[in-house]
């Protein structure tokens, strides 16, 4: 399905939820009775937190929300985050990309269609950590290249994606 078609398969609901929980999702005991509520206010009707939370799980279940958490600062925190990329083999891919993704150092990890194909990133708080991982990477028979590519400078914190609601209706369905 193109993405325009997956748009056009969203409720005006499902558009409204996909905006608010991008960007200032609440750090409260009860966040869904939150967001319900400001929803409530955009939408123009009331909704619950359980029905906030259904159309979350909705949102998930057909693919529109991949993942649902915070994103920190990691530097005024005392971690460092780096970008690492390696060389693997086809026959030994799933093992190694099992491996990464095993770490709870590692945030995300992906395939590349280039011959440096995996691509990961690992948050630690001491440098020894990434080190003894990426030599445990290097010990793999087989494996090609491990590089660690951390960055000199932030472009990009973060990206919203407001997706356009019809102001027209007054129901959020």
């Amino acid at each position: 399905m193109s993405g325009a078609a997956k748009s056009a398969a969203l409720s005006r609901l499902d558009k409204l939820v996909l905006n608010l929980v991008q960007d200032g999702f609440p750090v409260h005991p009860r966040p869904y009775e939150l967001l319900a509520e400001r929803l409530g206010d955009a939408a123009g009707r009331k909704i619950s937190a359980g029905e906030f939370l259904q159309t979350v799980n909705s949102l998930r279940e057909r693919g529109f929300i991949r993942r649902l958490g915070g994103i920190f600062n990691s530097a005024p925190l005392g971690y460092r985050s780096t970008l690492c990329a390696a060389r693997v083999p086809e026959e030994i891919l799933d093992g190694v990309a099992a491996l990464v993704s095993a770490r709870p150092e590692v945030t995300h990890n992906y395939l590349r269609n280039d011959p440096v194909n995996l691509w990961f990133t690992f948050c630690h708080g001491a440098r020894d950590s990434l080190e003894a991982f990426l030599d445990e990477l290097r010990a793999v028979p087989g494996i090609g290249e491990v590089f660690d590519l951390p960055a000199r400078k932030v472009y990009k914190i973060r990206a919203v994606f407001n997706l356009p609601v019809d102001a027209g209706h007054s129901s959020p369905e």
